[in-house]
């Protein structure tokens, strides 16, 4: 079995769609619109109509009309980059919905927290992205610690991912965001405080909340006794019964072993203490850990069925974890490429796959109209959908282009360009093998 197998399958799964059926936007879809205009698409403001409104209905006091209402903005921003809705009214729009996660029903936080992901992936990069990231974090932060619906904690934990990976430019938002997600299965416990059992779905949210936002870390230095405890961690989910918590982990523990170089760690080390451990024992220790995980890989790449799998649900598990032993095994990255307007996004390394499944997950419905237009994304992915050119051959800039290129948000040039080379040299590190792994403090 070889790299064009493994491609293969991944094109195969991504070309399949979006048919996540956990994803918040299949909740959002299937609301009925009570802001109905007739449909005309040759009067935009009542697009802009619609979207006010169903702002304006977030101030209601009754739960239900403001979930309606939610649930209007996202499939607005689904179908089209709502720009200028945004550049006039996204501070209403994070507060409100910060609102709503603090005070609404277990469906109103999971639509306001999907709202604020989408809010942020259509700002990208710049100070409106932060100033998502950081009054939203200790809202979803505190939320996360008191409630216990899983649905509720999957779509904050979505929620914390993006707004961390769109704003979060400086390494200590990741670090901080990190913490937060691992703390959401590993908690400190005090006094008033009492460890609940995380269900399976919580445990797949975060271990793949967790390894998309770690592909964003940039850390130099490994965290040998951190990287140990969690590959430890992430092995022992590999024996789960569910079959979607063993799928997390094999994809996050191939993450860490390819972000992290153990192996050339460990014949440069010089004895020194490294958090209370010598870094040649905690390295001796992670390898015997890969041991047991390669042989647990292994299995998982030839189970057979049992009672109550699909054959689809097993066949996705066994091509992961093929994927994953070639890698191991042969240090084979999995290769995957999917059309979009004609044009092919591919994937080369285990960090891209992940944030393109991510992403295609949280987006849902909304996946290909991001892809073709959202500029964040294009530089995330060195996706470059056709332009348009008119018969004279130059290209013309669209109106919503012209009032991004005018807004007082074009500053968001500057950053856009810093993340796009930032990612260029996470890409080159990690293919070297110089990047490390952060997973947090003792929690971990």
């Amino acid at each position: 079995m070889g790299k064009r197998s493994a491609q293969r399958r991944h094109a195969a799964m991504l070309d399949s769609g979006s048919d996540d059926d956990s994803s918040v936007n299949s909740i959002s879809t299937t609301q009925p619109n009570v802001f109905s205009f007739p449909v005309n698409e040759e009067v935009q403001v009542e697009k802009d109509t619609l979207l006010d409104e169903a702002l304006d209905a977030l101030y209601e006091k009754r739960g239900s009309t403001r979930e309606k209402a939610l649930s209007t903005i996202i499939e607005a921003f689904n179908n089209e980059l709502q720009h200028l809705f945004v550049e006039k009214k996204f501070v209403t729009l994070l507060h409100l919905c910060i609102a709503s996660i603090k005070k609404g029903s277990t469906k109103e936080i999971s639509l306001a927290s999907h709202a604020i992901g989408m809010l942020a992936l259509t700002v990208g990069c710049g100070d409106n992205a932060r100033e998502i990231l950081e009054d939203s974090v200790p809202t979803l932060s505190q939320a996360l610690k008191c409630r216990s619906d899983p649905s509720t904690i999957s779509s904050m934990l979505e929620c914390l991912a993006i707004v961390t990976f769109v704003g979060g430019n400086a390494q200590e938002n990741t670090e901080k965001s990190l913490q937060i997600m691992w703390q959401v299965v590993h908690p400190k416990l005090g006094s008033n405080v009492v460890a609940m059992k995380p269900t399976p779905l919580v445990i797949t949210a975060m271990v793949s909340a967790w390894a998309f936002l770690l592909t964003s870390a940039d850390s130099y230095g490994l965290d040998l006794k951190s990287c140990q405890e969690s590959i430890l961690y992430l092995s022992s989910l590999l024996d789960k019964e569910d079959r979607s918590v063993r799928i997390a982990a094999g994809e996050a523990l191939a993450l860490i072993f390819e972000m992290g170089s153990f192996e050339k760690s460990s014949s440069s080390e010089d004895g020194s203490i490294q958090n209370g451990n010598k870094p040649r024992e905690s390295i001796v220790q992670i390898q015997g850990l890969r041991a047991k995980i390669l042989n647990q890989v292994r299995s998982l790449s030839m189970e057979a069925g049992g009672k109550g799998s699909t054959k689809k649900d097993l066949n996705n598990q066994r091509n992961t974890f093929k994927d994953i032993l070639e890698f191991l095994e042969h240090g084979y990255n999995p290769e995957s490429s999917m059309k979009i307007g004609g044009y092919s996004v591919e994937t080369f390394t285990w960090s891209q796959l992940i944030q393109l499944n991510f992403v295609k997950h949280f987006l849902g419905g909304g996946f290909v109209k991001h892809m073709q237009k959202n500029e964040f994304l294009h530089e995330v992915f060195g996706f470059t959908p056709q332009k348009k050119y008119h018969i004279d051959g130059q290209y013309r800039m669209s109106s919503e282009e012209k009032r991004l290129f005018k807004s007082p948000n074009s500053v968001q040039n500057k950053a856009r360009t810093q993340y796009l080379n930032r990612q260029r040299m996470l890409s080159k590190g990690r293919n070297a093998g110089h990047y490390s792994v952060f997973v947090g403090d003792d929690e971990f």
